[in-house]
């Protein structure tokens, strides 16, 4: 069992940044696949990043490559998604999710096994 909590979120310009942590409970998160959703209001929940358990590989939908950068410490259980040149259309809920036994950066939420509880992003113009 992984209980993740997200932290970081809060309000920020057009243009800003800002540098979401994602702590992990339990002695075994380094064979976690980790990824970053989010879910704007009305909208479905949407793949925004991934990392493999050893950081060797990630995975960014189109929108955010350039400008976000998923990373992980797990000395320090904890993945972070750094985000930079944020945009309106980047306000929204975002969630920390869980894998085990994954080789790949998973894209499907359907796919992770833990999730956490969320944390509100709010891009303002």
């Amino acid at each position: 069992q992984v209980q993740l909590v997200e932290s970081g979120g809060g309000l920020v310009q057009v243009g800003g940044s800002l540098r979401l942590s994602c702590a992990a409970s339990g002695r075994t998160f380094s064979t976690y696949t980790m990824g970053w959703f989010r879910q704007a209001p009305g909208k479905e929940r949407e793949f925004v990043a991934a990392i493999t358990w050893s950081g060797s590989t990630t995975s960014y939908t189109d929108s955010v490559k350039g400008r976000f950068t998923i990373s992980r410490d797990n000395t320090k259980n904890t993945v972070y998604l750094q985000m930079n040149s944020l945009k309106s259309e980047d306000t929204a809920v975002y969630y920390c999710a869980a894998k085990s036994g994954a080789n790949n950066p998973l894209r499907e939420s359907a796919r992770y096994a833990y999730w956490g509880q969320g944390t509100q992003v709010t891009v303002s113009s």
